[in-house]
């Protein structure tokens, strides 16, 4: 999830191999939607950039949930 600013990730898939999806359709391994996870292929890297952001939120959101909100 760590993407270089500047650098082209369009060969480069978040996924980090630990697929479980929650409730919401969020997996728990990158942190993208079920939907995004589909469609990043076709993405644009302005997409993919946007996505990248969701996905940090959803990363601290799950994380401060976890511990209770201190994160």
């Amino acid at each position: 999830m760590n993407m270089p600013s500047g650098q082209n990730n369009s060969h480069v898939i978040p996924c980090i191999r630990n697929c479980c999806l929650d409730q919401q359709d969020i997996c728990l391994g990158c942190f993208r939607h079920l939907d995004e996870i589909l469609a990043w292929r076709v993405m644009s890297e302005a997409e993919q950039q946007a996505c990248y952001t969701k996905m940090r939120q959803r990363k601290c959101a799950h994380l401060a949930k976890l511990s209770g909100g201190a994160v």
